[in-house]
């Protein structure tokens, strides 16, 4: 597979699972000594990949938990912010100033600072109250946050098959591998066939949703530099169809919850107007050793695996590297 480095992916995604016991040791502790709210906070994708985690809880709990994003926290608060907040924070680098500086304010304000990174000694690690570390780069975050949740979400009895899914999770790293090798051909075709496309129009709902975003804005704007709209397939209708044409790139995500209908209709609409439409859906790639049940949770994980294999074929048809910046960590802003 074109650089993916086999090894290191699944040492990285072990990591991961490994930070289990850490998990539900901070969980525990939080809820047995009262914490009762939860702020996911982010900046660009760490936020992105904190929605399907608020979206988890929201329709499945009493629990206050909201993502927000790190640099509007610091500026416009959150009224429930306070000595009961457990105040989650991820980042690869551990270096992401929106997010040192949202790790300051919810401090000041009292709330109990967790980090998520791969760098034990980076600024995040270091200024948050519990750092939970990884393998280097490893990434996305959704093990961690679906553990985090998860647990959070068993203990008060609102998550009955939670111990049956993170036993389940010691199966991914191989089953995200060959989620990888399937998605390959796949993704060097829509390579070869959009290396002129200057613009997608990318379009996912339920927990698929932020990557949707994610993808729009942190891989195809920030390392492709392609323009692209992004909604939600549920406020599809709402406006950003009359931006198709028949030869408009549709990108859609479709994954297993309980909103599948709603990007079913978009994905219809779409092709009624464009001939251009890729459809990835996360039901074509067998997870085994994952019950059925919980396949519709590791959606986001299949997804950033399948475009993974996508972003390193577009770079290399591009011939731009998905490191090239112009603007982000280079100029001051």
């Amino acid at each position: 597979m074109l650089k993916f480095n086999e090894t290191e992916f699944v040492a990285q995604t072990e990591s991961l699972i490994a930070l289990r016991p850490q998990i539900e040791k901070v969980v525990d502790r939080l809820l047995d000594e009262g914490f009762d709210n939860v702020l996911l906070v982010g900046a660009g994708g760490t936020y992105a990949q904190m929605w399907p985690y608020e979206h988890l809880a929201r329709r499945t709990s009493q629990l206050p938990v909201r993502a927000a994003v790190a640099a509007e926290l610091v500026v416009s608060g959150d009224a429930r912010l306070g000595e009961r907040t457990a105040a989650v924070f991820t980042s690869v680098s551990g270096t992401t100033d929106d997010s040192l500086r949202a790790i300051e304010y919810c401090k000041s304000r009292g709330a109990h600072t967790i980090g998520f990174t791969g760098y034990p000694d980076s600024p995040v690690a270091r200024n948050v109250d519990t750092a939970l570390i990884s393998e280097p780069k490893a990434w996305p975050f959704d093990v961690q946050m679906l553990l985090f949740v998860g647990r959070l979400l068993s203990r008060r009895g609102e998550f009955e098959g939670y111990d049956r899914l993170a036993d389940e999770l010691a199966a991914l790293p191989r089953v995200l591998v060959d989620v990888a090798r399937q998605a390959e051909p796949l993704a060097a075709a829509f390579a070869e066939a959009h290396k002129d496309t200057d613009y997608h129009f990318l379009i996912g709902g339920g927990n698929l949703w932020g990557f949707t975003y994610l993808y729009s804005m942190c891989i195809l704007e920030e390392m492709q530099w392609l323009r692209t709209t992004r909604v939600h397939s549920a406020e599809f209708f709402h406006g950003s169809l009359e931006l198709l044409e028949e030869d408009t790139s549709v990108v859609v995500f479709q994954g297993e919850d309980e909103t599948r209908p709603l990007t079913d209709r978009a994905e219809a609409f779409a092709k009624r107007v464009s001939r251009n439409v890729t459809v990835f859906d996360t039901r074509d790639f067998p997870l085994d050793g994952v019950s059925a049940e919980f396949r519709g949770l590791l959606s986001p994980l299949v997804m950033d695996t399948v475009m993974d294999r996508v972003s390193k074929h577009l770079e290399r048809v591009r011939d731009h590297s998905l490191d090239l910046r112009r603007y982000y960590r280079v100029m001051d802003y």
